[in-house]
């Protein structure tokens, strides 16, 4: 059912990413932000002076957020290790959910989050924040157009190091609370590879590695490749690593029996006189800062799905698949064997 009601947010948590939903909230005309919760009172206060909020109350404990009857959609920007539980809690209670990724960090919570927001019937989108930038819309609208024809191999790596001096940091080089390398930041790497090969994954085979001084102090395999098998016959690898010595890359190369895609860049057999690299200017995901990130995109698309009452490309069943991969490289990587999708 379409509806123009002005939309109440509530932000849960005050971190990094937080700030970007906020402007994007305050951006859109169709929502209101009402609610801010955190442990740290003070902090939340302080965001409510900065952007000038004039009808939002802090919370410290989400159920009082949930409880809220101004508040229509959920923003979580916690620790990866509380999206699940959290998300599974705001679609109880009748809330439309962002959450950001990973949506959880083993297949349990997982399917429980799946599985709660089915059974409230309330609307999700999951922050892989990439399917809005332009190059990947650019991409999408070349292979939409079949400029490269059927694709058969492609490869989309994730490299960014965690730095010490990041915080997060503190927790992110934990397994149990941040996932793994690939749950906690390749993901957005195996959701491009998705959202470009547009079929089903059915086969996940992975190695991962670390380096002997371990600097960042991972209490897991903070480099991992994984190759994919799709059930039409194609492959795709994803590499993904989190102490590379090296700035942020973000990279997509997708090969189609009349051209190939990389990154900004077409070659296509279906120009004739065609001789090198067409470039197409466009903003790349080139960096790790979030605010380069198009969360103004995500927001709007997510708003609009809830006043048009579709779900979105990217909820959480959506992302349920992403995920799976992830766990599957990670199954893969341990026992040295090949990993059969979905996940039972």
């Amino acid at each position: 059912m379409k509806t123009t009601k002005s939309l109440g947010v509530g932000i849960v948590g005050t971190g990094w990413v937080s700030g970007e939903y906020i402007k994007a909230a305050l951006h859109n005309p169709n929502c209101e932000i009402t609610g801010i919760c955190s442990r740290s009172p003070s902090r939340a206060e302080s965001i409510i002076r900065e952007y000038g909020l004039s009808n939002c109350r802090v919370t410290a404990d989400l159920s009082q957020m949930l409880a809220q009857d101004d508040v229509d959609i959920v923003v979580l920007c916690t620790p990866n290790f509380l999206h699940a539980e959290q998300g599974i809690a705001a679609a109880r209670a009748g809330k439309h959910v962002i959450v950001e990724k990973p949506v959880a960090i083993d297949l349990p919570s997982l399917r429980k989050l799946d599985k709660a927001v089915k059974s409230a019937g309330v609307k999700t989108v999951v922050s892989f924040v990439l399917r809005w930038n332009p190059m990947f819309d650019n991409i999408r609208a070349m292979l939409s157009q079949k400029l490269i024809g059927k694709l058969f191999y492609a490869e989309v790596d994730y490299m960014h190091a965690i730095d010490v001096r990041n915080r997060l940091h503190r927790w992110h080089n934990k397994k149990e609370l941040g996932g793994g390398a690939l749950l906690a930041a390749g993901c957005h790497a195996v959701d491009g590879l998705r959202w470009f090969m547009q079929d089903e994954a059915v086969e996940v085979s992975a190695y991962s590695a670390r380096s002997k001084k371990n600097p960042l102090r991972f209490d897991f395999d903070p480099n991992i490749v994984a190759m994919v098998k799709f059930a039409g016959g194609a492959v795709g690898k994803v590499a993904c690593s989190l102490e590379a010595q090296m700035p942020y890359v973000y990279r997509v190369m997708l090969f189609g029996d009349q051209g190939t895609i990389r990154d900004n860049q077409l070659f296509t057999t279906n120009w004739p006189g065609q001789k090198d690299w067409a470039e197409i200017p466009t903003v790349l995901p080139s960096s790790g800062d979030v605010t380069h990130h198009p969360f103004q995109g995500e927001l709007d698309h997510f708003v609009d799905c809830i006043q048009q009452g579709k779900e979105s490309h990217c909820n959480v069943a959506d992302a349920v698949k992403t995920h799976e991969i992830c766990i599957a490289a990670d199954r893969s990587a341990a026992t040295g064997k090949p990993v059969k999708l979905p996940l039972r």
